[in-house]
């Protein structure tokens, strides 16, 4: 049985909060560490969560099926609205779930409430000190926390990585804005069990029916320069949507549901980006878990899985495992390797995002043959639906080596 008793996890999103529950589930008390003042409800547009991040959740007893809408398969059409491929969901396995990230962030923060996982608001980590027997972080506000250990849980721009590594990488620009609303245009013939993904001429655009009526929308447009979601904010809403609608003015459905979408009802998130792979993940008594050690881009629909899926690995290797530097090991060894194909993977889709008419064209025209062959639901995203994560099985010293 593990030493450590007590954990300090930065980070009150989503993967510290799931780590907190896990590491309660294997006997580790845990508090989080919130940098805002206040919860995020309503914060943040919208996600999917795949079967292999709904089965993750519900070991900390977090079920999503009466939350968001359920997510059989996918269609790709081109900017003429022709159908170029259909996939189904894998056999066998539960549709993912598509919802607003404020959703899920509600059921995670009442299971925590629920067991009474302490969670502290206004607490910016600024820095952290070990010892041989424990770390102190401490904060923007003068005060101190001590504990065994200390999870970095905060994201993208984590403040954690660079005490794990002051040389780590920091997030990279993909070259794409992203954009979402909701439109009151519907789309004929589109089922609301289905994701589609629209290659426009000039920009791409993802959709699906809302069952009461009218279409989520959300699509990304190139643009060389990086800009934050709040430097977006300073373009009017008025002028974001007048460039959106000249993008898609020749492209079906994009178009009419541009034309259907109020101008206040849209959303801009700024650039998107990804983590490149992180060299070390953990040092001494501290380590990274979720978007602070690998975040793929939201291309690929797995960001809040694997962050799940991390926590809840990272509680079992403290739970089984003698010592801590041992249980880190163990945990990095048991995760690298997934979350960097997956990584790749979402790479190879934002490159398709942002291709010019040319290859939009040669895509349209090699798609109907690839969807036929050799791009089968199984082979693209079974391994990755697919896999589950037993409990109850005891973690080994070398595991996933």
């Amino acid at each position: 049985m593990n030493a450590i008793r007590t954990a300090a996890v930065i980070g009150g999103g989503i993967a510290g909060p799931v780590a907190a529950l896990a590491l309660r589930k294997a006997g580790i008390d845990a508090t989080v560490y919130e940098a805002y003042q206040d919860t995020a409800d309503g914060v943040g547009g919208t996600l999917m969560v795949a079967p292999n991040g709904l089965a993750a959740l519900k070991i900390v007893g977090i079920d999503l099926d009466p939350v968001g809408q359920p997510i059989q398969g996918m269609v790709m059409t081109d900017w003429r609205g022709k159908r170029l491929g259909e996939f189904g969901g894998v056999p066998g396995l539960p549709p993912s779930r598509v919802m607003w990230r404020g959703e899920l962030y509600q059921a995670v923060r009442e299971r925590v409430a629920k067991l009474g996982v302490p969670t502290v608001y206004g607490k910016r980590l600024v820095g952290a000190e070990e010892t041989p027997v424990g770390v102190t972080a401490r904060f923007a506000d003068g005060t101190e926390a001590s504990a065994d250990i200390l999870i970095g849980a905060d994201g993208i721009r984590s403040v954690v990585r660079p005490l794990i590594d002051p040389s780590a990488p920091g997030p990279q620009y993909t070259g794409l804005l992203g954009f979402g609303a909701f439109s009151k245009a519907e789309v004929p013939g589109a089922r609301s069990d289905t994701m589609y993904f629209a290659f426009g001429k000039q920009a791409f655009l993802g959709y699906w029916p809302v069952p009461d009526g009218g279409t989520a929308w959300f699509c990304n447009l190139t643009q060389e320069k990086f800009v934050t979601a709040a430097e977006t904010w300073a373009t009017p809403r008025a002028e974001w949507m007048r460039i959106l609608r000249e993008k898609f003015a020749e492209d079906i459905p994009g178009r009419d549901l541009l034309f259907g979408t109020e101008t206040d009802d849209l959303l801009t998130f700024g650039g998107m980006e990804i983590l490149p792979s992180v060299p070390h993940w953990h040092r001494g008594r501290m380590v990274l878990v979720g978007d602070s050690a690998h975040a793929p881009s939201s291309s690929s629909g797995q960001g809040a899985s694997l962050a799940a899926e991390s926590a809840i690995q990272l509680a079992r290797c403290l739970r089984d495992l003698p010592d801590v530097g041992s249980a880190f090991t163990a945990f990095e060894g048991l995760r690298r390797e997934r979350v960097e194909k997956v990584a790749a993977q979402a790479a190879k889709t934002n490159n398709q995002k942002s291709m010019g008419p040319l290859a939009t064209t040669l895509m349209s025209l090699l798609m109907p043959l690839a969807s036929r062959t050799f791009m089968k639901p199984e082979r693209l995203v079974g391994w990755t639906h697919r896999y589950r994560i037993d409990w109850d099985e005891p973690v080994t010293v070398g595991a996933g080596d």
